[in-house]
């Protein structure tokens, strides 16, 4: 039988799994989007979302912002964007006294949240400034220097650049997330979530950051003596298979190790907490390549907080039982106990069909079997 016993989670960790069930409510195959977000800011880390116009990217960055809480910046790049519409105007006051300084109220420099969207169709001006801000969380410009307050940067594109030139700032972007259209499977659940959108709103129960700086401080102290040795191992299978790291990368991904396992709520990183670095690849092309190379290291990855993005990563019988554990308990609360509809009952039976498609029941794990019990009520009732 597969064992799915996992740490018990911290308060924080807790409050912020919740955060990010209600960012996730209304959205049909984005759940991935918000919980990379999260992942990434614990680990003080920036992502990339890619994908075509009209899927959703925003709308799942927006979502999961609300729920973090804090100060929020947002804003739509462009050819002709000025540096002072995302950094803030020149003080005149200051600049009648002989010093070029900025007004950064309510601009980049003071965000604790951002989101850049067509991040890549920023001029040079605006790119060079926004490289100090990413990487070292300080603004410089003019006289003006000031420490960014800054927890996680999405950027959001169409596309990855061909400009060999904006490769050092794409690299900012540790992790990287591709989404295509909702597969033909879930379109029913898209038009109804569609249709009903304004209903669906998450509420905002006040700023989450207390708690994910805490997670954040927990994350820089994680234990990762027990994985540098898989971790340099997978990362080498990555390489043979033509995925592109620079040093940079390399490094950094411990953080998203550490941030993983922190939300997992444990102390210490294991080879499981590994299913995190195909987010590191940077082209979706590479991103396929590292799921295949390290597909026997992570397949026993799973995470009680980020339980899409494990299965994702993962794809281990593991990840995959935890998540449909979540897709039925989030059903069941959805739903309710009132008159089963249609189009409730017929997404019960698509949860059920996917649990006995993916495992025996009698090997399945305790909290899968008892949650298709449930489901098998929920429809008989």
């Amino acid at each position: 039988m597969i064992s799915m016993q996992p740490a018990p989670l911290s308060t924080d960790a807790i409050v912020l799994r919740e955060a990010i069930t209600r960012a996730q409510t209304g959205l049909v195959d984005r759940e991935l989007v918000a919980e990379v977000v999260v992942l990434c800011a614990v680990a003080g880390e920036h992502v990339l979302v890619i994908g075509a116009p009209g899927t959703a990217k925003s709308e799942a960055v927006r979502r999961t912002a609300d729920q973090l809480g804090g100060r929020y910046f947002e804003y739509l790049l462009g050819r002709f964007t000025e540096p002072n519409e995302i950094f803030g105007p020149v003080d005149l006051r200051r600049l009648r006294e002989g010093s070029v300084e900025f007004e950064t109220s309510g601009m980049l420099p003071e965000a604790e949240v951002a989101f850049l969207d067509e991040v890549f169709l920023g001029s040079t001006a605006v790119l060079n400034t926004l490289l100090g801000i990413l990487n070292e969380r300080v603004f410089r410009r003019g006289s003006s220097v000031l420490s960014c307050p800054l927890r996680v940067c999405v950027g959001a594109a169409n596309s990855l650049p061909d400009d060999p030139a904006l490769a050092a700032f794409a690299d900012r972007f540790l992790a990287r997330v591709f989404v295509n259209p909702v597969p033909d499977a879930r379109l029913d659940e898209l038009l109804e979530v569609g249709w009903n959108v304004d209903s669906r709103r998450p509420d905002l129960t006040g700023s989450m950051l207390p708690a994910l700086d805490r997670l954040s401080q927990a994350a820089r102290e994680c234990d990762l003596t027990g994985v540098h040795g898989p971790l340099a191992s997978a990362i080498r299978q990555m390489r043979q298979a033509g995925v592109p790291l620079s040093d940079r990368r390399v490094v950094r991904s411990q953080r998203l190790v550490a941030a993983a396992a922190t939300l997992d709520g444990r102390g210490a990183a294991t080879a499981d907490d590994l299913w995190v670095l195909p987010l590191i690849a940077p082209t979706l092309d590479a991103q396929a390549s590292a799921l295949e190379a390290l597909s026997d290291l992570v397949a026993q990855g799973r995470n009680a907080s980020l339980v899409y993005a494990a299965e994702e990563f993962a794809r281990g019988p593991q990840a995959r039982a935890a998540r449909l554990v979540e897709t039925g308990r989030r059903l069941l609360d959805e739903l309710g106990t009132g008159p089963l509809t249609h189009d409730g009952r017929l997404r019960y039976e698509a949860t059920l069909r996917e649990i006995d498609a993916g495992f025996v029941l009698a090997d399945a794990p305790q909290a899968l079997q008892e949650m298709r019990g449930l489901l098998v009520a929920a429809i008989r009732r």
